[in-house]
């Protein structure tokens, strides 16, 4: 009797192991690299574009592990292929007195990249006379919903992103900060757009579906590890 309890003992121990270790790698998996597409791994621009064009300007160039706009007029550009709901990440630095943003959703049937497309602003907040609206400060939705000041940090530090657009709801996080929240078309959306700049922008905000973009705003910046995974 002591032999079979022994013998059963080490069967179920087995079994436990082998349940826990099956019960990690499914996890694990769910969260592999592979769930991952990188836009940007620091070897190649082949995932970009300018707006509206089919290639990506000299002035957008790779130093060290960077993906940096190096020359003014080098223009906005856009990712190849186009998104619906998806969760963004990406590290950016911007110089002193810097201006630049992250566009989501943006499309190509406006005459600028932002005619449509929402923006994540970078900014020198310290410098830049846009960071006299809190809602054009860093992390902030572009003149729609102001960033908490917990999540900036001044120019030429590295600001790690997070945008998550799924449906009409997009969050974003910066610094691991929530910076924006918000539904689109929802009463509070209706309320920020009627006192921004966009009041008047027809179909502004509403893509369902498109490209993600980086800005030329004049000034240097640089982005690195961009990647994104479809939700």
């Amino acid at each position: 009797m002591q032999d079979y309890c022994r013998q059963a003992l080490v069967t179920f121990s087995l079994l436990f192991v082998l349940s826990a270790c099956t019960a990690t790698t499914q996890t694990n998996n769910s969260e592999t690299p592979s769930n991952w597409h990188y836009l940007f791994d620091g070897s190649s621009v082949d995932n970009w574009r300018n707006y509206q064009q089919s290639d990506i300007a000299p002035g957008w160039t790779i130093i060290g592990d960077e993906l940096v706009l190096s020359e003014k007029n080098a223009g906005d550009i856009i990712s190849r292929t186009q998104y619906a709901d998806f969760e963004l990440q990406l590290d950016w630095n911007v110089a002193e007195g810097g201006n630049s943003g992250i566009f989501v959703r943006a499309d190509e049937r406006g005459k600028h990249i932002y005619s449509h497309a929402l923006e994540i602003q970078i900014l020198d907040n310290q410098r830049h006379p846009d960071s006299k609206l809190a809602t054009r400060r860093s992390g902030s939705l572009y003149d729609l919903q102001a960033s908490s000041a917990a999540s900036q940090l001044p120019a030429e530090q590295w600001n790690h992103v997070r945008i998550v657009f799924k449906g009409t709801h997009l969050q974003v996080w910066q610094n691991s900060v929530q910076t924006v929240d918000i539904q689109i078309g929802s009463q509070a959306w209706l309320q920020a757009l009627d006192q921004s700049k966009f009041k008047d922008w027809p179909n502004y905000g509403l893509n369902t579906q498109g490209y993600i973009g980086l800005q030329d705003h004049g000034d240097r910046v640089a982005f690195k590890n961009i990647k994104i995974k479809s939700l």
